[in-house]
């Protein structure tokens, strides 16, 4: 998936990082503006999180049982996501939103789920798959990526719509056992909530008894230190975590009300295991990362370098005559003042 057969040139493979700096195998040095998708946001290699690994790793790797890492960077994250009462470790975020939809059709006893075209979810069969399908690449696109799915996989269980409102939910409403989108959208450009949608989503979930699962594992602890959830003032039943809350290591996490979560085995019947889930070196880097973007005025000084470097590619690109999408915090806090009035 690194080929970079989607924009061209040859890939390039890297050797090491430091700060905002990568340099690659064959000496080239980058500035970094990827930040490996999000884990990176205190910058590469930083002391405080290399140092929570080399000390952890020297009492060993893996256990294939539960240390008490486990339960502090648990705590640490109900401290900071209000929605989430338990949480369960995964390895991914792969993993973790295929366990939160698993865990929301065991709680709802329903199959079907709804999500939505251009937001991804990861890997799982379910969620690979487009509604409407627009043109013959987008066509083979969508055939690509269901290849090794059966028919059932993405037929029966997962509903597409652009925006389902009252008319989608009164039709097969007694039906779905969840909703899950990604409250800030990342994978389709970065495209913020409209004024009023996040809104109708809780309110349809809560009407029709349909679990609401906000895939932050993009958003969460990036767009403020309580994810996209506490931007917008919305509380979604489920939350998916990923990227930042491992520090750049292997970590993935879900979790929300206590009652839907007690559906988890060994508590409940649904099941969820994974040997290296709650990994102590990988629960170090995460919970460094977590204290450090923890610090005052953190979030206000990332919006702030955000702002300036977008706004200077905007008028660059101006400059240059090429057509460019932005958006800025600002932005992003007229759409959060807006919804919360609506």
């Amino acid at each position: 998936m690194r080929a970079f057969r989607g924009v061209g040139g040859e890939p390039i493979f890297f050797a090491r990082a430091k700060g905002s700096r990568v340099w690659a195998a064959d000496g080239r040095e980058f500035i970094d503006y990827v930040g490996s998708w999000g884990p990176m946001i205190l910058g590469h290699a930083d002391p405080a999180v290399i140092r929570a690994v080399q000390q952890t790793a020297e009492h060993g790797l893996s256990f294939g049982a539960p240390t008490e890492m486990e339960t502090v960077v648990a705590r640490r994250i109900i401290e900071l996501v209000p929605s989430i009462e338990l949480v369960r470790m995964v390895s991914s975020g792969t993993e973790a939103t295929m366990s939160a939809i698993r865990l929301a059709r065991g709680f709802t006893k329903r199959n079907k789920i709804i999500k939505f075209e251009g937001c991804y979810h990861g890997h799982s069969d379910s969620l690979l798959c487009e509604g409407r399908v627009r043109n013959a690449h987008a066509r083979r696109a969508d055939l690509a990526r269901r290849a090794g799915g059966t028919r059932r996989v993405y037929g029966d269980p997962a509903i597409q719509r652009r925006s389902p409102g009252a008319r989608s939910f009164a039709e097969i409403g007694a039906d779905v056992a969840c909703v899950i989108v990604e409250p800030v959208a990342g994978n389709m450009n970065c495209i913020p909530p409209v004024p009023g949608f996040l809104e109708a989503l809780r309110e349809e979930c809560t009407k029709h008894g349909a679990v609401l699962i906000f895939d932050e594992v993009m958003t969460g602890f990036r767009v403020a230190l309580g994810g996209a959830q506490q931007r917008y003032g919305i509380k979604p039943d489920l939350t998916t975590l990923g990227k930042i809350v491992g520090g750049g290591m292997p970590v993935g996490a879900f979790g929300g009300r206590r009652d839907i979560m007690e559906h988890i085995a060994p508590l409940g019947p649904v099941y969820q295991a994974g040997t290296l889930s709650g990994n102590p070196v990988a629960m170090a880097a995460g919970l460094a990362t977590l204290e450090g973007l923890s610090k005052p005025g953190f979030h206000a000084g990332l919006a702030a370098a955000t702002d300036r470097l977008v706004l200077g590619i905007r008028d660059a690109a101006q400059r240059a005559g090429v057509p460019l999408a932005t958006t800025t915090s600002a932005a992003c806090s007229a759409c959060s003042s807006r919804t919360r009035r609506t």
